[in-house]
């Protein structure tokens, strides 16, 4: 170790948010410093603020101006939030990706998934195997999480050993996946932990969260029990839980029909790696009107209601191959993500309405959380003894009641980190030294824009008021030559009166511009602006509004 060598760690997402999680551990001297990054993930936008984006991703121009000093990007699992900006920002950054076989496969197969996405370097790991990169060498230790292979990185240092958990929770009964080992992370206790960096989602909730077992036994319940077809939804990540559902259906005599393009993925990679050994094969979606409805349970992609999935369109009766029908069961095997409440809701509604049985876990044990609660989170304190505890993954009351919480585990340095932070570790005592380039990046269609793009605040804009476009010919004179176009997109058809507002708009365009002088009318630029005021204006004192407004002048 050099003078002047000093351990950072820098979230550029997921910390003071959910989703986007992307962190980064630097070693060295400011001014040449050796960097690794941990997972690279995505969100969800909504519809509301941000209308026409569907996925965000952390904007990683701070270690894209220095990408020949990252050493790889190690991935923890393979939930969205920690893989799904990979295809896109990859190329930026050109390092190997690390990852253990389930992992692994699934970016592979998203990838291939995706027309003229780039070939990533993907290299397998294995999990207690210790890999050095530059000054850092690092250990995957598995852990309990709502998909198979989680893994917690153990990442030592010449200041240190840092336990980054990623995402975990206590489960001695996962059905499929890893346990969370009391004696590795005593182990690592005992060798010395310098910071703890953790998992804060479920801080707030008290107790130790239930088994997957114990979800797994509800679920055959429900299943053996419903008269007609079940339908059943859940993160097609949940590979327990997909086990479940399928060992139920099979326990009682019912076929699987996987229904969802995830889910196929998942299900691929699943059985490739063995973790749905002893069932028979799912069937297609084309097979599932020629089973009996009591014969019969459906694996549906669409839990946070997302409108373009299997389950938004079977609640609007839209899909091609999958109906419900009255006394039918559906059963949302999973929780909303925040914000997602509302999408979540109009399908239940749609499904109410339609006499079907909807079964959640406002009434039923049919799913459990991936992350851990309060007496687990007590127990990692327990076991690791960090010297400090940087809360992550999470929004900021998650991290705010996080900090207090390991403050009463007896953790002598507790770090408010947010994105962009830049945090010393060591040496001496732990300190935000600077705050890094961050922020987000929005997929519009196929194209990436930034947080200061115009389209976003004028989309939003336009939403709200709509647009009025008008097309005005004059010739040389500064004569008006024929009727003005004129078109008007997302405006009510009548004022608070009754008043046609096209008729309005049209007269307010003619008066405007017979009151202009003739040689304003022969300045294109003046009866643009004119005109654009004038039809503000009138149409405010009918609407309560201020449409936006496009006026083009073709001189003629």
């Amino acid at each position: 170790m050099a003078k002047g060598d000093e351990l950072v760690f820098v979230p550029l997402g997921g910390v003071g948010e959910i989703g986007m999680n992307a962190a980064l551990y630097g070693f060295g001297p400011p001014t040449a410093r050796k960097w690794i990054m941990v997972d690279c993930g995505m969100g969800f936008a909504s519809e509301e603020h941000m209308p026409g984006v569907d996925l965000m991703y952390p904007d990683l121009s701070f270690i894209e101006q220095q990408r020949e000093n990252l050493l790889g990007i190690l991935i923890t699992h393979g939930h969205e939030d920690h893989i799904g900006a990979l295809v896109e920002l990859w190329p930026r950054l050109k390092v190997p990706v690390y990852a253990t076989g389930f992992t692994k496969s699934l970016i592979e197969t998203r990838r291939l998934g995706e027309p003229g996405a780039p070939k990533i370097d993907l290299r397998e790991v294995r999990p207690n195997e210790r890999m050095s990169f530059g000054p850092f060498e690092v250990e995957y230790v598995p852990v309990a999480h709502s998909i198979p292979e989680a893994n917690a990185l153990a990442i030592r240092t010449a200041h240190g050993l840092v336990v980054h958990t990623g995402d975990w929770k206590l489960d001695d009964a996962p059905v499929v996946g890893n346990v969370t080992s009391e004696e590795v992370f005593t182990r690592l206790g005992e060798e010395g932990v310098l910071a703890l960096v953790c998992d804060s989602t479920n801080v707030t909730r008290e107790g130790r969260s239930p088994s997957e077992a114990e979800v797994a036994a509800h679920l055959a319940e429900l299943i053996r029990s419903a008269p007609h077809r079940v339908a059943v939804t859940t993160f097609a990540s949940n590979v327990a839980r997909i086990r479940a559902v399928a060992d139920a259906a099979q326990a009682c005599g019912r076929e699987v029909v996987a229904v969802g393009r995830a889910m196929d993925r998942v299900i691929d990679v699943a059985r490739e790696c063995g973790y749905l050994d002893g069932l028979p094969e799912f069937r297609e979606p084309e097979a599932y009107g020629y089973l009996p409805r009591e014969k019969v349970v459906a694996l549906l992609t669409g839990s946070q209601g997302e409108p373009r999935a299997a389950l938004s369109r079977v609640s609007r009766d839209e899909h091609p191959e999958i109906a419900l029908s009255p006394g039918d069961r559906v059963i949302f095997s999973s929780r909303a993500i925040p914000g997602n409440e509302r999408a979540i809701g109009a399908i239940i509604n749609d499904l109410v309405e339609a006499g079907v049985e909807v079964v959640t876990d406002r009434t039923e044990l049919v799913h459990v959380s991936g992350h851990p609660r309060r007496d687990e989170l007590a127990a990692m304190y327990r076991w690791t003894k960090p010297r400090i505890a940087v809360p992550v993954h999470g929004e900021p009351l998650h991290l705010a009641e996080h900090a207090t919480f390991a403050r009463k585990q007896g953790v002598e340095d507790v770090v408010k980190a947010r994105n962009g932070t830049l945090i010393r570790l060591a040496p001496g005592a732990p300190q935000i030294i600077d705050h890094v380039s961050h922020g987000r990046l929005y997929k519009d269609g196929m194209v990436l824009i930034t947080e200061t793009d115009r389209a976003l605040p004028e989309r939003r804009k336009l939403s709200f008021t709509g647009i009025i476009s008008v097309a005005i010919a004059i010739d040389q004179h500064g004569e008006m030559k024929g009727e003005p176009a004129i078109d008007l997109m997302g405006l009510p058809t009548y004022g608070r009166n009754g008043e046609a507002i096209i008729d309005i708009v049209e007269d307010v365009v003619e008066r405007t511009f017979g009151g202009l002088s003739r040689q304003k009318r022969r300045d294109s630029e003046a009866v643009e602006n004119a005109v654009d005021r004038a039809i503000r204006a009138a149409v405010n004192e009918v609407w309560g509004k201020k449409p936006a407004c496009h006026v083009q002048v073709v001189e003629i």
